[in-house]
């Protein structure tokens, strides 16, 4: 896997070997960004389901501020930080080994990680299945429509099998969906005040005890 375009074009990342992440390939990146690439600069990201960070080292690398990234996995988190160190961008990330579904999104420190202004929400495709109204992953992405989360028409990316059906909060609005072979990925703007988001203050705990910066 490589970074596509920007500061940091054509250098590599290691990558999770099985099925643990789901690496997008370069076609379906340059796709995407084609599409997001004059909103990055000087934007505050937050990769969710981060894997080995593709997507948020090439935000850094095309003009991003900063990048927080949420991993579970504790061999790609491993590898997230070495990619972060080998591409000498610490400074500008925060690799979070936590629960995406459980966690605050507070990242911790005094570099300002939030409010974000652009989401990229990349759950295991099973995962898509179970997204409904009132389940955990549903109120992960109803927290991440906090005004002290999120930016006022903040962008989401959700990538998601093509032709899934789910459920979204009402703050998160689609106005664009880019499809390749058997995957879609939903561009998603943030609009309104978030009156529903609840206040999970167990999540909020638990997610910010296990920060760790790069």
């Amino acid at each position: 896997m490589r970074i596509v375009a920007g500061e940091l074009r054509r250098r590599k990342l290691l990558t999770n070997p099985g099925k643990t992440t789901r690496p997008i390939t370069d076609r379906a990146k340059v796709m995407l960004f084609d599409h997001i690439r004059d909103f990055i600069p000087g934007k505050r990201v937050l990769d969710v389901f981060s894997g080995t960070g593709s997507l948020g080292f090439e935000s850094l690398s095309r003009g991003a501020k900063s990048v927080v990234f949420c991993e579970q996995d504790h061999r790609a988190h491993e590898l997230l930080v070495q990619n972060a160190t080998h591409l000498g961008v610490t400074e500008r990330t925060l690799c979070w080994r936590v629960d995406c579904l459980r966690c605050s999104f507070k990242a911790q420190g005094d570099q300002g990680w939030y409010p974000y202004d652009i989401l990229f929400f990349d759950p295991p495709y099973e995962m898509i299945k179970s997204l409904k109204r009132g389940s955990v992953l549903y109120r992960a992405l109803q927290r991440l429509t906090k005004d002290e989360l999120t930016t006022p028409n903040a962008l989401m990316v959700l990538r998601t099998p093509t032709e899934s059906t789910f459920d979204l909060p009402e703050a998160w609005v689609p106005f664009r969906v880019l499809s390749l072979g058997s995957m879609d990925m939903h561009l998603l703007r943030k609009e309104g005040v978030s009156l529903t988001a609840p206040d999970d203050d167990a999540a909020e705990d638990a997610g910010d005890d296990e920060a760790a910066i790069s």
